[in-house]
């Protein structure tokens, strides 16, 4: 059997066979973007890592080393945001080009260097290696949480509302840009779509005040896609979920670009990827509790999108009066080996 048949998450499952059971010490590991670990002190340990790879994440003659720096940085800290922690030490491991330009290395750590300051973590060391081709920047990330803070995928429970932060598809909107310089939007809806690509801003500090509010019982970030990452909380949780399109947040620069670009903008919201805004399940009275408290303290706006169902495994898709939808187009979110 190939990768391709098997997909990204297939491939976890079987490296997870192939491991010995984890340790008592090993709070979270494998399956999760971090892994959540006991240590002789107080709190957890928190770790991550996430790579960024030429010619699949990037490519250099789209996005500065400035940029990618940012980026490369941001995508690890959103992981520790949708767990609710603090985020601490980075290793940075590089494999690179001996042509590399000396200029190009140092935009790359000012980038690196300022979100990691943002994030109140810091770069503490990595790795160096050559590379015959392409460019890869590969990060551990750790940090910390408290015990009664820490919020997982396993939480959810039947009943309990979805939402999420911000407005899912707007990087997507940014790559239909970078794909596509040439349409004709305006310089409003170009700027601020082709930013969330490029450098998207984890929402660190909502993480660690949604976790604070005690009232989350699952969460992750949106990297692969609103339903592929739902799909990651419903079976950890062994449930399933209802979203129901009239929900869905809808940016006006996504609906601009969408609509110049002739493309589905169902697709991009549910499965376009790489925002990094949070999905989380909460008890269905909580909803005004917690919309209120992301607005007040952050101005975020944050949607109920959908509901947590007993039907262990399925995401469904539903109109306003009930009927079930699905994509015309697009998929349901990112798997690096089955070519999604």
């Amino acid at each position: 059997m190939l990768l391709k048949e098997t997909g990204e998450f297939g491939l976890i499952g079987l490296i997870s066979r192939l491991l010995p059971a984890s340790p008592p010490d090993v709070v979270v590991g494998i399956g999760d973007d971090v892994a959540v670990l006991k240590t002789s002190g107080p709190e957890y340990l928190l770790a991550t890592c996430d790579a960024q790879v030429e010619g699949v994440h990037f490519n250099r003659d789209i996005i500065s080393p400035y940029q990618l720096g940012r980026r490369a940085i941001a995508i690890n800290v959103s992981d520790i945001a949708a767990m609710g922690g603090n985020p601490l030490w980075a290793l940075v491991s590089l494999a690179i080009p001996e042509t590399t330009e000396i200029g190009y290395i140092e935009e790359l750590y000012r980038g690196m260097r300022e979100q990691a300051g943002l994030a109140g973590a810091a770069i503490v060391g990595g790795n160096l290696s050559r590379i015959m081709s392409g460019f890869v920047i590969d990060i551990t990330l750790l940090g910390q949480t408290a015990p009664d803070r820490l919020v997982r995928r396993s939480g959810a429970k039947p009943g309990d509302a979805v939402l999420v932060t911000g407005f899912p598809g707007e990087s997507r909107a940014g790559l239909e840009l970078v794909r596509r310089p040439d349409l004709d939007v305006s310089t409003r809806s170009r700027a601020s779509a082709v930013e969330r690509h490029l450098t998207p801003q984890p929402r660190l500090r909502e993480g660690q005040i949604l976790a604070r509010s005690g009232l989350v019982h699952a969460m992750v970030d949106v990297s692969d896609g609103v339903l592929a990452d739902l799909g990651h909380i419903c079976e950890a949780s062994r449930v399933g979920a209802v979203v129901g399109i009239g929900g869905l947040p809808l940016s006006d620069a996504a609906m601009e670009i969408c609509a110049a670009s002739g493309e589905e903008l169902l697709g991009w919201v549910l499965s376009g990827g790489e925002d990094y805004e949070l999905l989380f399940s909460v008890e269905p009275g909580d909803v005004p509790r917690i919309q209120k408290l992301l607005e007040d303290e952050t101005g975020l706006r944050c949607s109920r999108i959908g509901t947590i169902t007993d039907e262990a495994g399925a995401v469904r898709l539903v109109h306003p009066d009930g009927t079930e939808a699905g994509l015309a187009k697009g998929r349901r979110g990112w798997d690096h080996f089955a070519g999604q």
